[in-house]
């Protein structure tokens, strides 16, 4: 069983009085880790090096921050059956999926590197003759990290890779139940020979965690969670007006119209559901079937459903994994038993399967209601609840008459619904003929209570920047 300390000012910092979190892998139950929490003595010193850090990390030419996340990613490539271990026993991943999530990780890497020459200011036209206006790019400061469990080894790099390439230094706090892959990328950043205080990765109880995002040092904070977790940073931020960006829940909705290809699509939309267990963000959880196609589509996606088996995958890499803990399988399954007594109807699954590890059927609903809870929270888990329409304006009508707006999937052949769809979806993403997998050159950012800002590309660079105006009067 491996031990971890928090990694603060480029060293693994133990601490005599540290609780220890223990870490266990959901697929089996065993304890795989423990690992200290921080300590209030280590968030202040977590800060002090950062904010000391950054004063000579901003001063860098952006080529020169470049070259550290160059070789960082050339490190997390290197260290990835290391990285790909931990997150494999933490979260229940096969050990071929967490491997290349740090792979993958390094390529985001690689990529905001790039941005080093072309973050840009602008030239503004003034009102008077012998001015010019210039609007400069700035780094914000120390940002705070919050990093979820689902993908926590590609997360971290999508966090704090804009962050470092516009000059700032982060605080990280993944997420307790996956954060050992957290410091084997801790050991990646001092192998790229980054400067002491730059990135600080510590795993922090609540207190702790409110004690780094509320300190005037912090100049952002940036989550990816649940709603409860953004409301909660928005809490924290209201202390020192602190940046947010927030990316939250999501209820992908999935149009499926009377032409589209529906083999395609049940297949991947199971996959969508399954893929991890249902644990991402942009995971398809309600879909929306033209009436005259309704009851081939249920067949075909109940026979894709039950295709898929469930079981630890460290002995079958083939199967879908685990829940992260045994909280999330409860929530999900009370929350089927609530759809069923409301009127859904099972088709598959739903049911609490014996034996070690918290793990849940690949769960089919039809017979639900647009009001239903069951369409209307985030269920963040194999199951899938089923709704009909007629037409492709009711459809919209639907996909849009929710709280979430993250992203959005619709299959047909015909462009004109596809554009109209497009042009009128309540929703950041939207998906054709395809289901969602977040391009990092693109912007995955929510609407409504999805989020605040956003990650990923140019826009998600600019989020870890401010803005200072200069009036040269000549």
């Amino acid at each position: 069983m491996r031990s971890d300390t928090n990694f603060i000012n480029n060293e693994f910092f133990h601490s005599d009085k540290a609780e220890l979190v223990s870490v266990f892998n959901p697929a089996n139950g065993s304890q795989v880790a423990t690992v200290q929490a921080a300590t209030e003595d280590d968030v202040l010193h977590a800060i002090k090096s950062a904010t000391l850090a950054q004063k000579a990390w901003r001063k860098l030419t952006s080529t020169e921050r470049a070259q550290y996340l160059h070789r960082l990613a050339d490190k997390l490539k290197t260290q990835s059956p290391m990285i790909g271990k931990a997150l494999a026993d933490e979260s229940g991943k096969s050990l071929e999926d967490a491997t290349n999530e740090a792979v993958y990780a390094g390529e985001i890497t690689r990529y905001h590197a790039e941005w080093a020459r072309r973050i840009e200011g602008e030239i503004i036209p003034s009102d008077t003759p012998s001015e010019n206006l210039l609007l400069q790019r700035e780094p914000i400061g120390v940002v705070a990290c919050l990093i979820p469990f689902n993908f926590p080894v590609y997360t971290l790099l999508r966090k704090i890779a804009p962050a470092l390439i516009t000059g700032n230094t982060v605080i990280i706090r993944p997420s307790n139940n996956t954060p050992c892959s957290a410091f084997e990328i801790a050991k990646a950043v001092q192998l790229a020979g980054f400067p002491a205080g730059v990135i600080n990765i510590m795993t922090m109880s609540h207190a702790t965690a409110e004690m780094v995002c509320t300190h005037p040092n912090v100049g952002m904070i940036t989550l990816t969670g649940s709603v409860g977790a953004g409301r909660k940073v928005l809490e924290y931020s209201q202390v020192n007006i602190a940046k947010s960006s927030l990316e939250l829940g999501g209820k992908t909705p999935a149009i499926i119209e009377a032409d589209a290809d529906l083999k395609k699509a049940a297949r991947e939309i199971a996959a969508s559901k399954t893929t991890h267990c249902g644990q991402l963000c942009t995971a398809v959880e309600r879909v929306y079937v033209q009436e005259s196609v309704y009851e081939e589509f249920i067949t075909l996606l109940k026979a894709e459903f039950n295709a898929r088996e469930f079981g630890d995958r460290s002995l079958n890499p083939s199967v879908m994994g685990p829940l992260i803990n045994e909280s999330a399988r409860i929530n999900i399954h009370q929350m089927v038993a609530r759809a069923i007594d409301d009127g859904a109807k099972l088709e598959i699954g739903g049911y609490i399967p014996e034996g070690a590890g918290h793990f849940y059927p690949p769960t089919l609903l039809t017979n639900c209601r647009q009001d239903m809870e069951i369409v209307q929270e985030e269920i963040f888990g194999p199951v899938l609840p089923i709704l009909t329409y007629k037409t492709s304006d009711e459809a919209l009508e639907l996909a849009n008459d929710h709280q979430f707006g993250l992203a959005s999937v619709i299959y047909t052949e015909n462009y004109r619904t596809a554009m109209k769809v497009a042009n009128n979806i309540e929703a950041g993403e939207i998906y054709i003929n395809r289901t969602p997998a977040d391009p990092y050159q693109g912007y995955h950012a929510g609407w409504k209570r999805s989020g605040l800002g956003g990650d990923d590309g140019k826009h998600g660079m600019l989020e870890f920047t401010q803005t200072r105006l200069v009036v040269l009067n000549y």
